[in-house]
């Protein structure tokens, strides 16, 4: 019989590591402009990490998410990943 203490909840699936956020120690800008620390926060196809890969607290990671889609409406970076033909 499986007890409580067999399954694995949610909440330990990503242990609890204390990381602080880039934009609050480095006390940097985020920028739709700044292409190449935005490339950061995006996957190899074009999605937006979440928060628990990335590090980055919640008030930056919202304006980390709108400048990817602001800097996407400019065409700086891409809405998808392109398809690679083998």
């Amino acid at each position: 019989m499986i007890g409580r203490r067999d399954i694995v909840s949610k909440y330990q699936e990503y242990p609890h590591r204390d990381q602080l956020c880039y934009f609050c120690v480095e006390d940097a800008e985020i920028n739709y402009k700044d292409v190449d620390t935005l490339r950061r926060y995006i996957t190899a196809h074009g999605k937006i990490r979440p928060r628990h890969r990335t590090g980055v607290c919640a008030k930056h990671q919202r304006l980390v998410a709108k400048a990817i889609k602001r800097s996407r409406h400019m065409a700086l970076l891409p809405f998808v990943a392109e398809i690679q033909h083998t």
